[in-house]
């Protein structure tokens, strides 16, 4: 801890130095590369609807910044790390892009920001779920924004325990983002006295899931967590509904839920389902304000992805704006020593490991008697803050923070 926080205070110090020597807009142009899944899996979590709302804060923003233009370049990652890293290569290389955002898949963000890190740039991860990212993963060359597996299963899975689902079998989406969630899930539930009775992977992405949801029945076990997202999550949770899961007695918890996969589910299927979000549009004047200008633009209402993206953007556009530097470091400092205010997050932090820490939210979905519209799902059960949410400073393994040799 000690250690992270001198590090810290280190780069801090040698950024604002570096700021006060180059403090210049490279190329006459803030330079921006939205990358995500537009048309596989994770298309409505992020995609085009991630990339409108980048579009919004540039143009709230202004489209400038001192002076100096906004451009954006933005492709599709097709969820394959290879097609992701290269993609930022080329971006850094030919293009001198500043920053990088988006980021969806948790296999593709790990390939895309070493080649960021490498090239001395800046990736702001609203997409991405894997809590490794900060953790044996960290950077300085990165920022994890909207929130993270173990924030999700920290709030849903201790929301289940107290309801008594005490055994647990685990679904798991075989690659880096699931198996970060599957031990997330494992930690907080054993840390509570439950137990993990069975785990299966399945490959990414998938369509059947009959064989899988059979697995979970068979083991006995009180809950059966999902730990995939997107299509996945739909498919399982259809699935599962045609397998009288919940009707035998089983919970289940969507450990990666987002407002479009209930929307797409409709509440027949998933009422009474208790998730974790980091935000959600119907919290307060501010939210319903914002949300209201995405759906005319859109035509449905944000989840907490897009709603991240364009918070991470603001707070790093006014970054560039106070320092008059798009130099990664500097901008980075800026950041991190000013705190997140606006309608995505209040008194939201940036810490040194680059998790930006701020409040979650456990909320339950409506029956259909409930809901009073289209886009009213949720009912806000309780608010976590934010020091409670995410993994603490002082169990992280973030050794790229600490001094070399």
């Amino acid at each position: 801890m000690k250690m992270l926080k001198k590090t810290a205070a280190a780069i801090l110090v040698s950024s604002m130095i570096a700021g006060a020597a180059q403090a210049e807009i490279s190329n006459d142009e803030v330079r921006i590369g939205y990358l995500a899944d537009m048309s596989g899996t994770y298309r409505d979590l992020s995609g085009p609807g991630g990339l409108e709302a980048l579009q919004m804060a540039i143009e709230d923003f202004g489209g400038t910044v001192n002076g100096k233009k906004i451009v954006t370049f933005n492709a599709d990652d097709l969820n394959k790390p290879d097609v992701g890293a290269n993609t930022v290569r080329q971006w850094i290389d030919e293009r001198n892009v500043d920053m990088v955002t988006g980021m969806v898949a948790s296999s593709v963000v790990l390939a895309a920001a070493k080649v960021v890190e490498q090239g001395g740039k800046l990736a702001l991860i609203s997409g991405a779920a894997a809590s490794s990212i900060t953790n044996e993963y960290c950077a300085p060359s990165h920022i994890h924004w909207t929130y993270d597996t173990f924030a999700l299963a920290n709030g849903t899975a201790n929301a289940v325990l107290k309801d008594g689902g005490k055994s647990w079998f685990i679904l798991t989406a075989d690659y880096a983002f699931g198996h970060a969630m599957e031990n997330d899930i494992k930690k907080v539930v054993e840390a509570e006295g439950g137990s993990v009775v069975g785990t299966v992977r399945h490959p990414f992405p998938s369509s059947d899931f009959s064989s899988y949801i059979l697995q979970a029945q068979g083991s006995g076990a009180d809950v059966v967590a999902l730990a995939n997202a997107g299509a996945d999550t739909v498919n399982s949770l259809k699935t599962a509904s045609e397998f009288g899961v919940t009707q035998s007695g089983q919970k289940l918890a969507g450990m990666v839920v987002f407002l479009n996969d209930i929307h797409a589910m409709g509440l027949d299927v998933t009422q009474g389902l208790m998730l974790t979000t980091g935000w959600y549009w119907d919290m307060n004047e501010e939210t319903r304000a914002w949300a209201k200008r995405y759906e005319e633009r859109v035509g449905r209402m944000p989840g907490m992805v897009p709603a991240g993206i364009y918070s991470a953007t603001m707070h790093y556009l006014n970054a560039v704006k106070e320092t008059g530097s798009d130099d990664a470091q500097v901008v980075r400092a800026q950041m991190a020593k000013t705190p997140v205010n606006d309608m995505f997050a209040k008194n939201g932090k940036i810490r040194e490991d680059g998790r930006m820490v701020h409040d979650m939210y456990l909320v339950k979905v409506k029956t259909p008697a409930e809901s009073k519209g289209e886009w009213d799902l949720y009912e806000v059960v309780s608010t976590i803050p934010g020091d409670e949410a995410f993994r603490p400073i002082g169990e992280s393994q973030c050794q790229q923070m600490a001094p070399k040799g």
